[in-house]
């Protein structure tokens, strides 16, 4: 990943790379492996989350 810094404005370059990092999910990650996640409640948690991709997924394809 890179980001550039125009004009010297580090301010702005820090705010594209927290919202990069974001939409990557790494703040997500890191939070989730602060403790450790049984393997049971990982895959749980893992299907949840596809599920909820599904949904978005279909509710993207027909606006209504």
């Amino acid at each position: 990943m890179e980001i550039q810094v125009i004009d010297n404005n580090v301010e702005k370059a820090i705010r594209v790379l927290k919202r990069k990092l974001q939409q990557e999910g790494l703040f997500r990650e890191m939070k989730q492996r602060k403790f450790y996640e049984k393997p049971s409640v990982k895959r749980k948690r893992k299907e949840k989350e596809a599920q909820r991709r599904l949904r978005k997924k279909l509710r993207l394809m027909r606006p209504e």
